[in-house]
């Protein structure tokens, strides 16, 4: 199984059951963890992944499909699909927003600029030219994509791609877990075009920078990416 799924589907904390289950897959979905059309495990299988019973399964399925997020279908080659949203669930989103206070959004922050700190880093010791080609595209993609959910998908991709650059698979594994916690968010604050563009120039910073081994300007350009996305999240948190 690919490492992303890995991560989306490790088990469950045994009070959360399905609004955990529902809102592990939701965002892996919606930040693009999960690709469209993708077949989603067995029930059985997926189930004993994340360490719930099948009818809290069933359950937590049954709330992705009433969302649009998942379709089922029967007979032979059935099965569960994801079905990628065209815009994201603003008010899905905004409620699980509402579910951080400020200090945890911090804290989270840190954790996120510590591990893309960490990654920028060492891809400015460890990575060639041709390792930093996905990084740009990526970048170049955000800038001509329209739509909030595509543009949260790209940001939180940039991120993940940045630690696979450092090659370090603890960081990848990381920031794809990271990713399927609070990455979907990010569709709440990047429907504005000119944050789009600042975005995507720091991404462009943070390229330059490993492409020319400044390792510590790598690494405060990665966190001072980080950071601002984060305070926009509690801003907006503060607004609710």
């Amino acid at each position: 199984m690919k490492q992303r799924h890995i991560e989306v589907f490790a088990p469950v904390d045994n009070r959360a059951r399905v609004d955990t289950v529902v809102r592990r897959i939701g965002d892996a979905i919606e930040l693009g963890l999960l690709a469209e059309g993708e077949q989603l495990p067995g029930e059985s299988e997926l189930a004993g992944q994340l360490g719930v019973s099948t009818v809290t399964l069933r359950e937590a399925l049954m709330a992705l499909r009433q969302q649009g997020l998942v379709t089922t279908r029967r007979g032979r080659g059935g099965g569960s699909f994801v079905s990628l949203p065209v815009s994201p669930g603003q008010a899905r989103l905004k409620t699980r927003l509402r579910g951080w206070s400020t200090e945890e959004l911090r804290d989270l922050g840190d954790h996120w600029a510590a591990l893309s700190g960490a990654a920028a880093r060492l891809a400015a010791d460890r990575t060639g030219p041709a390792d930093l080609r996905q990084l740009g595209r990526t970048v170049e993609e955000l800038t001509e994509t329209d739509g909030a959910a595509a543009r949260g998908r790209l940001y939180g991709r940039f991120h993940v791609e940045l630690a696979a650059a450092a090659q370090s698979a603890r960081l990848t594994r990381g920031q794809v877990s990271l990713q399927t916690e609070v990455g979907a968010l990010l569709c709440l604050v990047l429907g504005n075009d000119e944050y789009r563009e600042e975005v995507a120039d720091r991404h462009r910073s943070v390229i330059s920078a490993v492409q020319d081994e400044a390792r510590d300007a790598a690494r405060e350009l990665a966190e001072t990416c980080v950071r601002e996305s984060t305070a926009r999240l509690i801003a907006l948190r503060l607004t609710l």
